[in-house]
């Protein structure tokens, strides 16, 4: 099954740090990362999708973050 996730943070090291995590995890980057302006916390906000091929069947139950 192909799994996807869209990673989000403040726009700090620690955005970079999750994709970073991500890839070490096997989760391969899709498409390019997106920023955006948060006015409401006055911060910039970082987001970049990834995706995973793994064994099994796709349920609402797979904890994205585990695989």
């Amino acid at each position: 099954m192909k799994l996807y996730r869209l990673l989000t943070e403040d726009d700090t090291s620690d955005f970079c740090h999750k994709v970073t995590l991500a890839l070490n995890k096997g989760w391969v980057l899709h498409g390019s990362p997106s920023m955006t302006f948060d006015a409401a916390r006055g911060v910039m906000r970082c987001a970049q999708a990834v995706t995973k091929e793994v064994p099994g069947t796709y349920s609402p139950d797979t904890r994205l973050g585990e695989q």
